[in-house]
């Protein structure tokens, strides 16, 4: 445990973090503070530098330059194994030659606790985990879902006050995926520590945070709640990375309308550029038989797809421009059909670039 005292949150205080790799500069001046018990997210592209964010917090790479203090303690003047954080892996980084139960407990038996509480803190963590009955066998005898939950176990287990997970789900199933990211959660609500996820997974990251980073090149593209930065996105990068955006090229004279290839739309605020990019998600657009008395676009579906729970139409509207609709699974479309989109008001995303 941090040596700090009893009423002092833990708090989380990365400060003009740089990181080159020779000429690769892979952290540009990263600034976060994440809050005590808050389960944060760093989402990212590959080599955004989400993971070498993450080792450092670590203890894995030392920074250039700039601080961590974790509860005002200065985490970068201690070893990794003396800091009071631990960290999954995406290949779990379990002992093949150890069961289940004795890798759960190696981190106790290194710091030579006593016997008796490391079978209890053992038997209490793989409770935790739902894997008591999986405690005598080793880890090639385990599917990766039960492999990944003995590895949080094993984390778990030494208390840590800040749990690092890297891609940690990345090899599982969708369905095992899904499961898994529900039980991050609740283990995340039960034991009140900070968790910070790595991942690339749009989905992953809205189902499981309290808090989204989504980095790029080294920066903080946006930071927000995943409500925030899926419904607000401030960049084209941060419309298209955070799942599906129809990216609009725009003109804006001052006015609250955007002037696009197809067209006049009316926005909810005038765009403080002249030239830019509006966005709308697939899921807000509406399809209608007749022109919609606001912000309606006529098109032909040049092609649908069926999804299960909804139909993905591609609408070919002036030009070469083509719009991306979800429209609900019992509506009825045809490729070639001609059709009328309402693009909302309230739902054009002005973006800042």
């Amino acid at each position: 445990m941090l040596a700090t005292p009893a009423d002092r949150p833990l708090d989380l205080a990365i400060r003009n973090v740089e990181k080159s790799f020779g000429p690769v500069h892979v952290l540009r001046g990263m600034s976060i503070d994440i809050p005590d018990g808050q389960f944060v997210t760093l989402l990212g592209p590959s080599g955004c530098g989400k993971t070498t964010l993450l080792r450092i917090i670590a203890g894995f790479e030392l920074p250039d330059r700039g601080e961590v203090h974790l509860g005002g303690v200065d985490l970068l003047a201690l070893p990794a194994h003396k800091r009071p954080v631990n960290t999954v892996f995406q290949s779990y980084a379990l002992f093949p030659h150890l069961r289940c139960e004795d890798n759960v407990a190696f981190g106790l038996k290194s710091r030579r606790l006593p016997s008796a509480d490391i079978v209890r803190r053992v038997r209490e963590a793989m409770e935790t985990m739902r894997i008591t009955d999986l405690a005598r066998r080793f880890p090639h005898e385990l599917s990766g879902g039960q492999r990944q939950r003995v590895a949080l176990a094993r984390a778990l287990v030494n208390e840590p006050e800040v749990l690092l997970l890297d891609e940690p789900m990345s090899a599982l199933d969708a369905k095992l995926r899904k499961e898994v990211q529900g039980e991050l959660k609740r283990i995340q609500r039960k034991y009140q520590i900070t968790f910070i996820l790595v991942t690339h997974d749009q989905d992953e990251a809205i189902a499981v945070s309290d808090r989204i980073l989504i980095m790029q090149e080294g920066r903080i593209a946006q930071d927000g709640t995943p409500e925030e930065v899926y419904e607000r996105p401030v960049s084209r990068f941060v419309a298209e990375f955070m799942g599906s955006a129809n990216l609009l090229t725009a003109r804006c004279q001052g006015r609250p309308e955007a002037e696009c290839g197809f067209g006049p739309l009316h926005l909810p605020a005038p765009a403080p550029w002249s030239d830019g990019h509006i966005a709308i998600r697939p899921e807000d657009i509406e399809v209608r038989e007749v022109q919609p008395a606001v912000n309606g676009v006529h098109g032909r579906i040049a092609e649908r797809l069926f999804r299960g729970d909804h139909w993905e139409l591609q609408v070919a509207v002036a030009g070469d421009v083509r719009l991306r609709v979800i429209a609900e699974p019992d509506q009825h479309h045809s490729e070639g059909q001609e059709v009328w989109l309402e693009l909302p008001p309230d739902d054009l995303l002005v973006l800042r670039d």
